[in-house]
């Protein structure tokens, strides 16, 4: 069981994985929550898809004047240490991760991620779906602000305290 960890997760302006405009991070110790983090993000590229703001209501006015990745995660890199990732749907949050460092041309220095939807669908059988909304509900915690990246980043952090 961990209980020392990062709840991590991104929102992205448009189809490209490097198009990270919201982070949400959420510090656990010893299964406490211990500090939150959130930013917005100016997106590399620059430009937003209908669907991606219809999902989480950024548009390119939010973004245009916010640090670049590259200056967000330095001040995300002390936070979290030595500590894991955990995000629901790893694949993405990690690929996310990996090609804003690409697109920064940073050093990625390999993360190791757990995954809350992975652990859902084989703990969780029970559940219609698997999606972070409903894992959250069936573990007690109330997701009131889906696809805003701290809420959903909080929601994972509950999630991993149950099944990881």
């Amino acid at each position: 069981m961990i209980r020392d960890f990062v709840a991590i997760d991104f929102e992205t302006a448009n189809h490209e994985l490097s198009s990270v405009c919201s982070v949400g991070i959420v510090m656990v110790r010893n299964g406490i929550i211990t500090d939150r983090f959130y930013s917005l993000i100016q997106p590399e590229p620059n430009y937003y898809n209908y669907g991606n703001t219809a999902i989480h209501g950024l548009t390119y006015d939010d973004t245009t004047n916010e640090p670049v990745f590259s200056e967000v995660w330095k001040q995300i890199e002390p936070l979290i240490e030595d500590l894991p990732f955990v995000a629901h749907n790893k694949g993405f949050d990690e690929a996310c991760l990996k090609a804003a460092f690409r697109s920064y041309q940073m050093d990625y220095p390999d993360y190791q991620f757990y995954c809350t939807l992975a652990e859902s669908r084989r703990q969780l059988r029970h559940l219609v779906n698997h999606q972070l909304h409903t894992v959250a509900e069936d573990c007690g915690y109330i997701l009131t602000n889906h696809h805003n990246a701290l809420a959903d980043a909080e929601a994972c952090a509950e999630i991993a305290l149950q099944l990881l």
